[in-house]
């Protein structure tokens, strides 16, 4: 009878020689980050988060894939669930392998390993609320209609339903029906006896169509061309036309330059740029076609678009919203000094001893998505923040099959920075509108529930879809804590398991 083979255990000393020249190299590139952050102005609430956010980075920069296996195969942490206490979780890796190579090593102080995880939580609640009793880890985050201004029952029976925090779109509506829903949203927290956040967004310089003209009822198909026009299209246009909000713009478009409208349920082609404006060929329009219509987004994933973040419609709106929002919402933030320019102008509106609202960054674009780190640590460093994956225009920005991986590196990012995340664009939107959740509509919603917070639009099935998510919330707090997986006993297949 052959022996059996029995392999080694990877070697100790070997990889705790390995992992001491990593951390080295590993700490002295999360030194040099965090030089670049220094700021007197920053917070000192802020400060852990932004050497530790320094630290994360700089752990995966670096490639541990080769030593994970082997650290696994000697009962170690793999240092895949290290976001929120980067430098300790390294340190606690090689103190161990220090210790079973016959050396001796010192530990971190267990604090290190929970204070991460308490100032998110501690974040968590004073943006988006503490919750009901009973609620689930991850806040919901509920957009107002304008009939919350009259209805005297609709917001008292979203939060019952479990809403915790309200938004309210700056981009519609105006001071008058934004007072009404606030002055509701406040008498009625005090009937509850909960702290209920308001979210107020900023509409911010969003790219949209202009007019549209031309035939079959402004319905294009592939194949069809498009005319974006510099002026006004004619109702005689032989090819549908519309203008751009920015229609400078139009002279960044190149011949193959791919553009997408209305969340990109419109792609299109550049073909031709001429003096009335540019030539587009329709590539995408579903089988039925689809209608162009004024106001929708029009993206332009290869162009970096340096229009300012603030709109003198948005400077218009913080004049309410500075003094009666708890959280401001910044669209198309995308630069350190978009953010500067933000928190000069909020100064400028603030009472004697008023306090900075807090800042929601909606990351919409590549570039946000590339700067995300300043971002955080600007903002961070000036207010309490939290970061929104602004999922819709995202997706057309940088392609739906980089957008599933990219919404993971951001929910990572902002674990190491100990900054809220919330999930949004379309959570539940059947079950909302409809009255029925899709399968992949219930699986995204579950998958929302690593984020801080979860943000639902409106809908005539607003108390059910919040109750509906909400319970979904609470099943997977049962299983999962943001990357880690909570080890509960499974009951599903408790019992007889003879075959």
């Amino acid at each position: 009878m052959s022996e059996l083979y029995c392999p080694l255990p990877p070697d100790p000393a070997r990889l705790a020689i390995e992992l001491h020249a990593l951390r080295e190299k590993i700490m002295d590139e999360a030194d040099a980050i965090q030089s670049t952050w220094a700021r007197d102005d920053m917070r000192p609430a802020f400060r852990p988060s932004a050497q530790n956010l320094a630290a994360y980075l700089a752990l995966r920069h670096a490639d541990l894939s080769p030593l994970q296996p082997d650290l696994a195969a000697l009962g170690l942490s793999t240092l895949g669930r290290s976001e929120p206490h980067a430098r300790a979780s390294l340190d606690a890796v090689a103190a161990t392998l220090a210790r079973l190579s016959g050396q001796d090593a010192t530990y971190p102080d267990p604090a290190a390993f929970t204070e991460g995880p308490a100032r998110l939580a501690a974040r968590r609640d004073t943006l988006f609320g503490t919750g009901a009793s009973g609620a689930p880890r991850s806040r919901i985050l509920l957009t107002l209609p304008t009939e919350a201004a009259s209805d005297p029952d609709m917001i008292p029976d979203m939060l019952r339903a479990g809403a915790d925090a309200m938004r309210i779109n700056c981009a519609h509506d105006g001071p008058e029906i934004w007072a009404a829903m606030i002055a509701r949203i406040r008498a009625t927290q005090d009937e509850i006896g909960r702290y209920v956040p308001v979210l107020m967004d900023l509409a911010g310089p969003k790219l949209r169509t202009g007019p549209v003209a031309g035939p079959n009822k402004q319905r294009v198909f592939v194949g069809d061309r498009l005319d974006i026009r510099r002026d006004a299209p004619s109702a005689k246009s032989k090819h549908v036309a519309t203008t751009l909000s920015h229609p400078d713009l139009i002279d960044r478009l190149a011949p193959g330059m791919s553009v997408f409208i209305d969340d990109g349920k419109i792609g299109a082609e550049v073909v031709e740029i001429t003096r009335k404006g540019a030539k587009l060929r329709v590539t995408r329009a579903g089988p039925e076609g689809v209608k162009v219509k004024p106001e929708k987004g029009f993206n332009l994933p290869a162009v970096e678009i340096d229009i300012p973040a603030l709109t003198e419609e948005d400077r218009v709106a913080l004049d309410f919203v500075v003094g009666h929002a708890d959280m401001i919402g910044y669209s198309f933030v995308q630069t350190p000094a978009d953010i500067r320019l933000l928190i000069e102008e909020v100064d400028k509106r603030l009472s004697e001893g008023g306090h900075r609202p807090a800042l929601v960054l909606k990351i919409e674009t590549g570039l946000a998505v590339r700067n995300l780190p300043k971002l955080i640590v600007q903002s961070g460093a000036l207010t309490e923040t939290a970061v929104m994956i602004a999922r819709g225009d995202l997706a057309v920005e940088i392609g739906l099959e980089r957008m599933s991986e990219i919404q993971e590196e951001v929910l990572w990012l902002c674990e190491a920075a100990h900054t809220p995340v919330v999930w949004a664009t379309q959570v539940l939107e059947g079950m909302m509108k409809q009255g029925l959740a899709t399968r992949a509509e219930t699986t995204d919603a579950a998958m929302a529930q690593r984020a801080d917070c979860v943000m639902l639009n409106k809908g005539p099935y607003v108390v059910d879809t919040i109750r509906f998510l909400s319970r979904i919330l609470g099943r997977m707090d049962r299983h999962m804590t943001k990357k880690s997986a909570r080890l509960g006993p499974l009951r599903s297949w408790k019992g007889d398991l003879s075959l």
